[in-house]
C-alpha cells in the first residue's frame, strides 16, 4: 500500500512535465508555421497559381474562348519542329551540365589546394561570370561571335585559320550557346564543390597517403563518395535552370539559324508571345515538367537510397 501511494504521485509528477513539454512543442510548431506562412503564401501565389493557370491555358484554343482539351498537345506531337526542340533542349542541358560539373570539380580542387590567404581572392574572381547578369555577359559574347568583328576570328586569323560562322551555322551556333552556358554556370559548381571538399575529413587523406594511394585512387575512393550527394543536388539544380534557360539563346541566336538552336523556353516565347498563340506556347513550356520530373526522381531516389544504406 505504501509503495502504491508513493508511486501514484510520482507518476503524476512525471506526466506533468511531459504534457507541458508537449504543449510547448506544439506552441513552437505553431509559431514556426506562422513565421513561414508569408513564404508559403508567396510560393502559392508565384508558383502554384501560375502552374495551374498554365495547365488551364494549354487546354484552350488560340483565341482562348473554347476548351479544346488535349488538342494542343496532339498538334505539337505532329510537328517536326517540336521534336527538334526536344532533342536540342536535352542535348543543350545534358552537355552543358556535364561540362560544368567537370570544370567545376577541377577548378574547385585547384582552389582548395591554394593557401587560405589566397583563396578568397581566387573565389571572388572565379565567381564573376556567375554573378554578372547573363543578358549583360551575353552581349559581350555576342561581340566576340560577331561575323564581321569577331575577336575570336581575329585571333584565329593570326594563325591562318579562316573565319568561323559562330552564330550563322547550326552546329557552331549550338556550340556557342553551350560554351556561354558553361562559362556562366561553371563557377556555381566550383563554389558548391569547394564547400563540399572542405567538409571531407583530412584524416581520410592522411590515411590514404600512408597506405600509398595514388591521386586517382584518392579522388575515386574518398573524394567522390564523400561528395556524391552535393554533386547530385548541384547537377539537378543546374539541370532545371539550364533546361529552362532563355536569355542566353535569345540574345545570342534568337533560336536561329532556321530554329536550329531553339530550346523549350525560347520556342515557347516564339510561339506564344511573338506568334500570338498563348495556349500553344503554354503547352510547349509544360513539356519541360515530365522530363525534369523524371530526372529529379532518378537523382533524388539515388540520394535517398544511399542515405538509407548509410
Amino acid at each position: 500500500m505504501v509503495d502504491a501511494t508513493i508511486s501514484a504521485p510520482a507518476s503524476r509528477q512525471m506526466a506533468r512535465p511531459q504534457s507541458s513539454l508537449r504543449k510547448t512543442m506544439q506552441r513552437k510548431s505553431t509559431i514556426a508555421f506562422l513565421m513561414a506562412l508569408p513564404l508559403i503564401l508567396m510560393i502559392v501565389i508565384l508558383v502554384l497559381y501560375p502552374a495551374i493557370f498554365s495547365i488551364h491555358l494549354a487546354m484552350l484554343n488560340k483565341s482562348m474562348e473554347r476548351f479544346v482539351g488535349w488538342n494542343n498537345f496532339t498538334f505539337l506531337f505532329g510537328r517536326q519542329t517540336f521534336w527538334m526542340v526536344v532533342q536540342q533542349s536535352c542535348v543543350f542541358a545534358i552537355t552543358a551540365v556535364l561540362f560544368k560539373a567537370i570544370i567545376g570539380f577541377i577548378v574547385a580542387h585547384f582552389v582548395h589546394n591554394i593557401p587560405s590567404k589566397g583563396q578568397r581572392k581566387w573565389r571572388g574572381m572565379l565567381l564573376v561570370p556567375w554573378v554578372i547578369p547573363p543578358a549583360m555577359s551575353c552581349l559581350a559574347w555576342l561581340w566576340l561571335f560577331d561575323p564581321s568583328y569577331s575577336a575570336f576570328n581575329w585571333v584565329l586569323a593570326l594563325f591562318g585559320v579562316g573565319p568561323i560562322p559562330w552564330t550563322g551555322d547550326a552546329n557552331w551556333a549550338r556550340f556557342s550557346v553551350i560554351l556561354v552556358n558553361i562559362w556562366i554556370g561553371a563557377p556555381f559548381f566550383m563554389i558548391m564543390y569547394l564547400a563540399a571538399l572542405k567538409s571531407v575529413p583530412d584524416q581520410l587523406y592522411e590515411a590514404a597517403k600512408i597506405d600509398g594511394a595514388s591521386w586517382w585512387q584518392v579522388i575515386w575512393f574518398i573524394t567522390l563518395p564523400m561528395m556524391r550527394n552535393i554533386i547530385a543536388i548541384t547537377a539537378l539544380f543546374s539541370l532545371i535552370v539550364t533546361f529552362a534557360n532563355f536569355d542566353i539563346v535569345r540574345v545570342l541566336t534568337a533560336g536561329g539559324p532556321i530554329d536550329m538552336t531553339h530550346v523549350f523556353a525560347t520556342w515557347s516565347f516564339r510561339v506564344g508571345i511573338e506568334g500570338g498563340d498563348l495556349p500553344l506556347g503554354a503547352t510547349v513550356s509544360l513539356f519541360m515538367v515530365p522530363i525534369l520530373s523524371v530526372a529529379a526522381i532518378f537523382i533524388l531516389r539515388d540520394i535517398t537510397k544511399r542515405g538509407s544504406e548509410v
